[in-house]
C-alpha cells in the first residue's frame, strides 16, 4: 500500500462561479503543500471540491492516475467521495461518540472491506504511530482535545489514503497542546501526499514542502516554503509572513523605490546578485524587528524612510508602529517616552544588514 501511496500525485483545475473561485493546483507524490490565506480566500472550497463535498461548475482533477471528476467540455464524470481515496482531518476531531477509539480508527478500513480483525489490528498500529495506543478502549467523551485530535489523525491515516486533507487541524487546540500535534504531524506526513490548510505560518514552515497563497479565490503566489515566506512578491503575502516589503529598481547599493527614494542594503542581503543588473525590478523584505523609529530628521541617509504613523498596536513589551509603507517594532517604554502618536511623521530606519533584495 505504501508503494501505491508514493505514486499519489494530484492535479486539479476547477471553477465555481457562485463563489468566484478559480484555481489550479498540483501536488507531487509524497509532497506536503500548505495553503495559506484569510477567511474567504477559497481554502475551504478547495478542500470541499477535492473531498467530493462540493461540485464545481467546470474543471477536472486526477489523483494517483485516477480521474476524480471532469465537468464541462461536453462530458461529465464525478467520482463519489467514498471512492476517492481521500481522508479529511478537520479542526474538530468529529469522532463517532458511540464507538470506542479503536473502532473509530478501524472504521475506514472496515468500510473498504477489510475483515474486522485485520482492520482492528491496523487501527492498533495507527494508534501506536500517534502515541495513543493506551486509549484504544476509551470512548471519545473520555478524551482531552489533544488526545481526540491524535485519534482523528490515526483514523484519517488508517485507510492509507492517496491524499490527506488537513483543515487547520491545530486551530481548536490549546497552545500547549498544538506543538505536540505539530511534531506528530511532521513525523506522520513524511512521504504522504498532503494538502494542509492553515492560517499559521509556523505550520507551513514546519510541515510543508511548498506553499500556495490564496486570495479571493485565486492563487496569488506559490513555491517552496522558504522562498514564498521569506521572499514574498506581493504585499499580501508579506503581511501573512509578518514581513515588511518594498519594491523598486536595483541600484549599485540597494534599490530605488517607486517614489524615487533610495534604500541601502548590505552586500550579503542581495539574492541572485550575479543575475541582477542595475535597473532590474526587485523586491526588498525585512522584519519589523529590523526597523527602528526615530524623530523626523534623526534617521541616517540611505537607510531611512520618512512616513506618517498610521496605526499603533501594543504587543506586550513592544509596540508595532505602522505606516503606509513599513512597520517597526519599538520598545514600549521608548515609544511612550518619545510621545509619538498616529499622524506624526517619523523616520523609519531599516537595518541594511537585515534586508533581503531579490528579483521581483
Amino acid at each position: 500500500m505504501a508503494g501505491a501511496r508514493d505514486q499519489a500525485s494530484l492535479h486539479l483545475t476547477a471553477t465555481h462561479r457562485a463563489r468566484d473561485w478559480e484555481l489550479s493546483i498540483d501536488l507531487a507524490a509524497g509532497e506536503t503543500v500548505a495553503v495559506l490565506g484569510p477567511n474567504g480566500a477559497g481554502k475551504s472550497t478547495l478542500l470541499a471540491v477535492l473531498a467530493g463535498l462540493l461540485r464545481p461548475d467546470t474543471g477536472h482533477a486526477t489523483l494517483a492516475g485516477r480521474e476524480l471528476f471532469r465537468l464541462g467540455e461536453g462530458r461529465s464524470s464525478w467520482l463519489a467521495p467514498h471512492r476517492r481515496g481521500i481522508s479529511l482531518l478537520a479542526q474538530e476531531a468529529l469522532l463517532f461518540p458511540h464507538r470506542s477509539v479503536l473502532d473509530n480508527v478501524a472504521y475506514g478500513p472496515r468500510s473498504a472491506g477489510i475483515p474486522r480483525a485485520e482492520a482492528r489490528e491496523l487501527a492498533r498500529r495507527r494508534l501506536a504511530d500517534v502515541e495513543v495506543a493506551e486509549l484504544a478502549d476509551r470512548r471519545p467523551a473520555e478524551l482531552s482535545g489533544g488526545q481526540a485530535q491524535r485519534v482523528a489523525l490515526a483514523r484519517a491515516l488508517a485507510p492509507e489514503p492517496s491524499l490527506l486533507l488537513l483543515d487547520e487541524p491545530m486551530a481548536a487546540l490549546d497552545v500547549t497542546v498544538a506543538p505536540q500535534l505539530r511534531r506528530m504531524l511532521r513525523e506522520q506526513l513524511h512521504g504522504r501526499t498532503t494538502l494542509l490548510v492553515t492560517h499559521e505560518v509556523l505550520d507551513a514552515y514546519t510541515l510543508a514542502d511548498r506553499v500556495v497563497v490564496l486570495r479571493a479565490g485565486r492563487v496569488v503566489e506559490q513555491g517552496p516554503t522558504t522562498d514564498v515566506l521569506e521572499r514574498p512578491r506581493t504585499a499580501f503575502t508579506a503581511d501573512l509572513a509578518g514581513l515588511d516589503l518594498v519594491t523598486g529598481a536595483r541600484t549599485d547599493h540597494g534599490l530605488r523605490l517607486e517614489d524615487g527614494r533610495e534604500l541601502v542594503v548590505g552586500a550579503r542581503g542581495v539574492v541572485d546578485d550575479g543575475a541582477l543588473r542595475v535597473g532590474d525590478a526587485v523586491a526588498c523584505a525585512f522584519r519589523p524587528g529590523a526597523v527602528d523609529v526615530r524623530s523626523a530628521g534623526d534617521g541616517p541617509a540611505g537607510s531611512t524612510l520618512r512616513a506618517a504613523i498610521t496605526d499603533v498596536e501594543p504587543r506586550g513589551d513592544i509596540v508595532r508602529v505602522r505606516s503606509a509603507l513599513v512597520a517597526a517594532d519599538v520598545d514600549v517604554q521608548r515609544f511612550a517616552q518619545a510621545g509619538w502618536s498616529t499622524g506624526d511623521v517619523v523616520d523609519f530606519v531599516i537595518d541594511p544588514d537585515a534586508a533581503l533584495v531579490y528579483p521581483r
